[in-house]
């Protein structure tokens, strides 16, 4: 299934490349940049009965603008970047489904079980999504925190998500090194992630086809879903129409 998206940099919707994200903005590539709000891309995700979307805050200064999109589609977006214990529950009673960490479960380049537990413990397994979106560094990928720059000694393998799948209710996956490329998708990761995952996971980076939307689907005989970004035409890129990915739900709904 296809899942929409919206990525927010001081406080406006745009289309990075991963890989380039910086804190202070030097050196960060940005693919599109919107007029509309936040809240317009909500509305018509809301519209269009998409589900599962996720709203990601790429550094300060996006709050008013998530906040806005949150309300424009209750529980019908989840919400991530910089959630951690204390802001966490506010974010879902602002209208987040559920909420996504990344970097604040991990610390010194290794997972937090402590902090991640008292996630758990605090909203639930069903209300949190993981983020163990990656970076590809020999024949493994390993979990990538802190604006995507920092590598972790988690791997993203069977033995990963099946330890973490109890204290979640979904994994989203960003391929870093391909994400905003519009290259194609990262086949090999998106058939690991296929192998191997017990709970719903979404997989994002590089997609620049219904093609690539139709082969995720393939490859994962359903079970993995799939954003596309930056070449989606509601985010100025050419190779994906919005509508056509609409219509792809619409019709794999009815199977």
């Amino acid at each position: 299934m296809f899942r929409p998206c919206i990525d927010l940099r001081a406080g406006r919707v745009v289309q990075i490349v991963g890989g380039t994200l910086t804190d202070s903005g030097a050196g960060t590539r940005t693919n599109f940049e919107s007029d509309r709000p936040a809240s317009s891309f909500a509305d018509q995700y809301r519209r269009d009965a998409l589900t599962g979307g996720h709203v990601i805050q790429l550094g300060s200064g996006n709050d008013a603008a998530a906040r806005q999109a949150l309300a424009a589609y209750p529980d019908g977006l989840q919400l991530g970047g910089g959630v951690n214990a204390d802001n966490a529950a506010g974010w879902l009673d602002a209208g987040a489904s559920h909420v996504i960490v990344t970097s604040w479960v991990f610390r010194d380049g290794h997972l937090d079980e402590a902090r991640l537990a008292e996630l758990v413990r605090k909203l639930g397994a069903g209300r949190l999504v993981l983020d163990l979106s990656c970076r590809r560094r020999g024949d493994d990928y390993f979990v990538v925190t802190d604006r995507w720059q920092k590598f972790t000694d988690l791997k993203v393998e069977a033995a990963t998500l099946q330890g973490l799948a109890s204290s979640c209710a979904e994994f989203l996956v960003h391929a870093v090194d391909v994400e905003g490329l519009c290259l194609g998708i990262d086949r090999e990761l998106v058939e690991r992630l296929a192998a191997a995952t017990p709970i719903p996971t979404t997989y994002a980076g590089g997609a620049r086809s219904l093609q690539d939307l139709e082969d995720v689907a393939g490859i994962s005989r359903g079970r993995i879903d799939l954003t596309i970004g930056s070449a989606l035409d509601i985010f100025g890129g050419t190779g994906v129409r919005y509508d056509d990915c609409v219509a792809f739900n619409r019709r794999a709904a009815r199977f």
